[in-house]
């Protein structure tokens, strides 16, 4: 009996099996949809310039209040005998050689002594002898 039962069993698989069951489908393949490219070179990259404008990167802009920038430091204050005093030339009274520019002579004429003045060579000031 459980050999009948086993025989009936594999026969029932075997017709099961025979039984023309119509093929899947062929699958269809989706051609690849990558962007095309309309210009040849990607941009040319500028160089950086902190203080130039901000290009957006593609997010949308964040609106913010521009923060105004920090007052600029006062200039210093040197003190009198902080400069030095110009070279006096020889022969010549209203001529000094500056301090700054070895050679080159300056016409300080009209001004008293000790008073402040400024180097046209070098835009740094001495005092007049």
């Amino acid at each position: 009996m459980k050999f009948s039962l086993l025989l009936a069993l594999v026969a029932a698989f075997l017709v099961a099996s025979c039984s023309e069951e119509p093929p899947p489908p062929p699958a269809r393949h989706r051609a690849a949809n990558y962007p095309t490219r309309t210009e040849q070179y990607p941009p040319q990259q500028q160089p950086f310039n902190p203080n130039g404008p901000v290009e957006p990167t593609g997010a949308p802009p964040v609106q913010t209040t521009a923060a105004p920038p920090p007052p600029a430091a006062p200039p210093t204050k040197v003190a009198k005998g902080d400069y030095p005093y110009g070279i006096p030339v020889p022969g010549k009274p209203h001529l000094v050689e500056s301090p700054y520019s070895p050679g080159k002579y300056i016409d300080v004429e009209g001004f008293p002594p000790g008073t402040e003045v400024k180097d046209p060579y070098t835009d740094k000031i001495f005092l007049v002898p």
